[in-house]
């Protein structure tokens, strides 16, 4: 067997853990040979393809690694025209690849279904800090996002006490608010705003000014999808050429000013961007990912294609990808963690 490996989208703590994985159960199971990918789908688009040989010594010492060995881009989408979409296939059939293992998100798993639809065998592997891939209950690299996340709210804390404040952290996560609340939660956050739950301006400056009077500082957490009942999603930038064209970000700073004007305390905004995506993964990710990653070689050595792993009620799994495309996974308005923060008094914005 000769089988490609590549990593699309986002980087994302774990991403070398299950390349790591892959490659050594296909080369010790199979005596597979595994071509690396590089640049995610780009490295399969246009009339050079970008490729390395992965042996056992090229992924050795590369578990802990943050970000990609192999690269990859959140651009290349080879689905964009039907001529780039038969220049792919092409490449994959001259590179003699008999399987692909694609490793991303939502948006890679749409372009992974629609390329097995052109005849390509694909096995998808689940990667997001976000946590939002539908049929997976838990995606490598949000557990090292929510630890990131978690040291910056209790650090924002400490200067929070010390000015009287009202801190903001904002958190990625685009349309789901897994991060946040979270994070939230296990940062002791005291306010947390998610994209599930339109958040009341005046409830949320209610908090702030009870907590004036009694701890004089409040900390949100707000993750960056979120809006104010009856407003718009805060959109940083537009891109036109990427299959995810809207960026999402800067909702925290017009959060800061919607509640400036009603209360007393100072309020800073703090935007944690790309720092949740980079550093070495929590054990519970290294883990994570290599489990992923020797399912997904399972997958390929049964001839199991089309599908994607994933873990369901604590289990490792798969699901077609059809199931998976053109989907997000939000959080749930009957999730345990929802009606807990509620009941030890944190506010989620209601009314």
């Amino acid at each position: 067997m000769r089988i490609g490996v590549l990593t699309g989208g986002g980087d994302c703590p774990g991403l070398n853990a299950v390349i790591r994985a892959v490659t050594k159960s296909l080369l010790r199971q199979a005596g597979a040979q595994v071509i690396g990918i590089e640049d995610g789908f780009a490295g399969l688009m246009g009339p050079a393809t970008r490729t390395r040989l992965l042996d056992w010594d090229s992924v050795s010492g590369i578990l802990m690694l943050g970000g990609t060995i192999l690269g990859t881009s959140n651009k290349a989408n080879p689905l964009a025209t039907p001529d780039a979409t038969a220049q792919t296939l092409a490449n994959a059939q001259r590179l003699g690849l008999d399987a692909l293992v694609v490793i991303g998100g939502d948006g890679s798993m749409a372009i992974a279904h629609g390329l097995a639809r052109q005849g390509l065998p694909i096995v998808g592997v689940p990667k997001t800090i976000d946590n939002d891939i539908v049929g997976c209950e838990r995606s490598f690299g949000f557990d090292t996002a929510v630890a990131t996340v978690t040291d910056a709210l209790e650090r924002i804390q400490t200067t929070g006490q010390s000015h009287s404040r009202v801190m903001i952290v904002e958190t990625m996560g685009r349309y789901a608010g897994w991060i946040a609340l979270e994070a939230g939660i296990a940062g002791a956050a005291d306010v947390i705003l998610l994209p599930e739950i339109d958040y009341d301006i005046e409830a949320v400056a209610r908090v702030c000014r009870e907590r004036e009077q009694r701890e004089r500082h409040t900390v949100i957490c707000i993750g960056e999808g979120a809006k104010p009942r009856g407003g718009a999603l805060t959109v940083e930038r537009r891109i036109a050429d990427s299959p995810d064209p809207i960026r999402l970000g800067g909702v925290a700073h017009a959060l800061r000013e919607q509640l400036q004007p009603l209360l007393q305390s100072e309020v800073r905004a703090t935007v944690l961007g790309h720092v949740q995506r980079g550093g070495s993964p929590t054990p519970f990710d290294r883990v994570l990912a290599t489990q992923f990653g020797n399912q997904a070689a399972q997958l390929v050595m049964h001839g199991q294609f089309n599908r994607m792993v994933t873990l369901q009620q604590g289990r490792l799994d798969s699901i077609a990808l059809a199931e998976v495309a053109h989907q997000h996974r939000q959080v749930p308005l009957d999730h345990p963690l929802l009606q807990t923060a509620r009941q030890i008094g944190v506010s989620l914005g209601e009314p």
